[in-house]
C-alpha cells in the first residue's frame, strides 16, 4: 500500500460532511470554513480521483452513486481514526488534567470568583479553564465538562439542568447623579443599553410599562460587556441575575425593580457520559453543585429598597460570589464575548 497517494485529509473530511449532510453551506458550518472552501476541496478531489462525486444543478447539489458509495468507505476509514484517537488519547491523558469550558460572562462574572475554592479542595487537579460562546466538540476539542446556556437539545451527551435565569434592570448607583429610574416615564428618559440577549419589551410588559423597545443607543454583543457598561455608569442594562448578583451584592450595580423575566435559557453541565464517570469530573460536578446551592440560597436577598449593613453584606458577598469586599471587588472585572450562545 502506497499511502503517499492517499487524498489529502482536509478534502475527505469536507467530503464526508457534504455528504452526509447532502449540502456544502451545513458542511462548512460544521467543519467552521467557508462555503467556497468546502467546494475547492471537492472539486480538487473529483479531480485527483477522476470522478464526479456531486452532480450540481444551479446552488443545488446531489451525490452520485459513485460519490455515495466512496463516502461510505471514507466515513468508515474517518470513525475508524477518530476511535484510534480516542484510545490513545485516554491512555495518555493524565487523571489530574480537568479541562472545562464555559461562556466568558460566566466565566468572568460566576465561575472565577469561585474556582479557586474549588482548586484549594483538590490541589491533585490541573484545571483549564476555556471561554467560548460556539458549540463543542468534546472528543475533537479534548474537553471534559461543559457549562452552557441553551434547551438542553444535546443527544448523546450526560446533560444536567443546574440553573434557571431571569432578567431585571440594574444601573450605577451614580448613574444620573444618583436620581435612578423607577418609574415608566423615568425609565423612557434614561439611557437604555441594549443587547441582542436581553429584549427590553418582555420586562417592559411584566412590568407595566407601555414602553417600546429601544431602538437608539449602543448595542452590546455579550452580557458581560452589557454589564460593564452598566457599572461605568453609562446607563441602565436589563442584566441576568446569574451574572449580576455579585456586583450588586459589592455595590457596583443597584436593583431597580423587584419585577423580574425569566429567561428562556438555562444552564446545563454538559459531558459524554463516559467522562461522567471519571474521578476528576465527579469531584468537580460535586463542587459545583455545593456552589450552584449557596448561590441559590441567597440570590434574591438583594431587593429594593433594602440595603444590608456592611458586615452582612461582607458575608453574604462571600458566601454568593467568592469576593471579599474592598479587597477583592475590583470594579475593572474581567469583559469577554459571552452571549447567551445555546452550547
Amino acid at each position: 500500500m502506497d499511502l503517499r497517494r492517499l487524498p489529502n485529509l482536509s478534502a475527505l473530511r469536507a467530503f464526508e460532511a457534504a455528504a452526509r449532510l447532502e449540502s456544502f453551506s451545513r458542511a462548512a458550518e460544521e467543519l467552521f470554513v467557508t462555503h467556497g472552501a468546502i467546494s475547492h476541496q471537492i472539486r480538487a478531489l473529483e479531480q485527483e480521483l477522476g470522478t464526479t462525486l456531486f452532480a450540481r444543478n444551479g446552488k443545488r447539489i446531489s451525490i452520485t452513486p459513485a460519490g455515495r458509495q466512496y463516502a461510505t468507505s471514507i466515513r468508515a476509514a474517518l470513525d475508524d481514526i477518530a476511535q484510534a484517537t480516542r484510545k490513545l488519547q485516554a491512555g495518555t491523558r493524565s487523571e489530574r488534567r480537568l479541562v472545562l469550558t464555559t461562556m466568558p460572562s460566566f466565566a468572568s462574572r460566576w465561575l472565577t470568583p469561585r474556582i479557586g475554592r474549588f482548586i484549594d479542595r483538590h490541589p491533585e487537579l490541573e484545571v483549564e479553564l476555556r471561554c467560548s460562546a460556539h458549540l463543542i466538540d468534546f472528543e475533537r476539542d479534548d474537553v471534559d465538562v461543559a457549562l452552557r446556556m441553551g434547551k438542553g437539545n444535546w443527544p448523546g451527551l450526560h446533560i444536567e439542568k443546574v440553573l434557571d435565569d431571569v432578567f431585571f434592570p440594574a444601573c450605577s448607583p451614580a448613574y444620573n447623579g444618583g436620581r435612578l429610574p423607577r418609574t415608566a416615564e423615568e425609565f423612557r428618559r434614561s439611557t437604555l443599553l441594549r443587547s441582542e440577549g436581553e429584549p427590553w419589551a418582555p420586562w417592559f410588559a411584566a412590568a407595566g410599562f407601555a414602553l417600546p423597545e429601544p431602538t437608539q443607543g449602543m448595542m452590546y454583543e455579550d452580557s458581560g460587556m452589557l454589564s460593564q457598561a452598566a457599572i461605568v455608569g453609562q446607563g441602565v442594562a436589563l442584566v441576568r441575575r446569574s451574572l449580576a448578583v455579585g456586583d450588586i451584592m459589592a455595590g457596583r450595580l443597584v436593583r431597580l425593580s423587584d419585577v423580574d423575566t425569566p429567561c428562556e435559557w438555562d444552564y446545563y453541565f454538559v459531558c459524554p457520559p463516559a467522562v461522567l464517570e471519571t474521578q476528576r469530573v465527579q469531584a468537580f460536578r460535586t463542587w459545583f453543585l455545593e456552589e450552584l446551592a449557596a448561590f441559590e440560597s441567597v440570590k434574591d436577598m438583594q431587593r429594593r429598597p433594602t440595603q444590608p449593613g456592611p458586615v452582612a453584606l461582607a458575608a453574604d458577598l462571600a458566601a454568593t460570589t467568592g469576593v471579599r469586599p474592598g479587597i477583592d471587588a475590583d470594579p475593572a472585572l474581567p469583559r469577554d464575548d459571552g452571549a447567551p450562545t445555546h452550547a
